[in-house]
């Protein structure tokens, strides 16, 4: 079990597990908001009915851990991949061809991403569940009070500012390239590693990134639009 926790190859496999239930998260959590393009009454029933319950708590809770371990161990693996090339750094100015810009620069990726998800917990969630789970049955948006089950009202709030559209499409980028090299990558750590399925995967890979982001963008976008008609 020591080894799991302390050997390069046992890091990156928790690396990649909890980053393949978090990419999975993802999936649902892009469904989840594209039905509020579809019927924003929908959406916000959805949300009532995920709101405190205990599976929606623990839910959440195994997501903040599996989160906080795959922040962990990607600061780990950084820091010791440096500390052994030590003063060497220079010998990477050079970057192989089969190596992709996204491999290179995944830390800063999900660095992006991190931030990108703690400016989406301060709007959402601290304000939704969160507030909730606090007792209260009213929230802020601006000067107007709002459930915090009205998961739509947060939606067309926040998207009608053109700062957080953009600043939600950059992490919808660096969060393209952080899951398009970090699934196939994770499933080569776990033992899909032969030429074959290596070349299917990182296609698969690709196109999984892109259904993902285009959904959230599709949402980010769409209320972004509406807010300009209504204006």
């Amino acid at each position: 079990m020591n080894n799991i926790f302390t050997s390069s190859i046992g890091k990156k496999l928790i690396m990649s597990v909890t980053g393949a239930c978090l990419v999975l998260f993802l999936l649902f959590h892009m469904s989840m908001n594209i039905v509020a393009i579809i019927k924003p009454e929908w959406y916000d029933s959805i949300c009532a009915f995920l709101g405190v319950n205990w599976y929606a708590i623990i839910g959440t809770l195994v997501l903040a851990g599996g989160f906080s371990l795959h922040v962990l161990f990607a600061l780990i693996l950084t820091l010791s991949n440096r500390k052994a090339r030590g003063n060497n750094n220079y010998a990477t100015t050079v970057t192989p061809k089969q190596v992709s810009w996204a491999s290179q620069n995944m830390f800063v990726l999900g660095l992006i991403v991190a931030l990108g998800l703690l400016l989406h917990f301060s709007q959402f969630w601290y304000k939704m569940q969160f507030a909730e789970l606090m007792g209260n049955h009213e929230v802020l948006l601006g000067e107007t009070a709002v459930s915090p089950n009205s998961g739509s009202a947060f939606i067309a709030y926040y998207f009608s500012n053109i700062l957080f559209v953009i600043a939600y499409l950059i992490w919808l980028a660096a969060l393209w390239f952080h899951i398009s090299h970090g699934f196939w990558s994770a499933l080569q750590t776990i033992g899909w590693n032969n030429e074959i399925w290596l070349s299917r995967l990182k296609f698969a890979s690709k196109i999984f990134a892109t259904l993902v982001c285009l959904g959230f963008a599709a949402v980010v976008i769409a209320f972004y639009v509406k807010s300009l008609c209504i204006c």
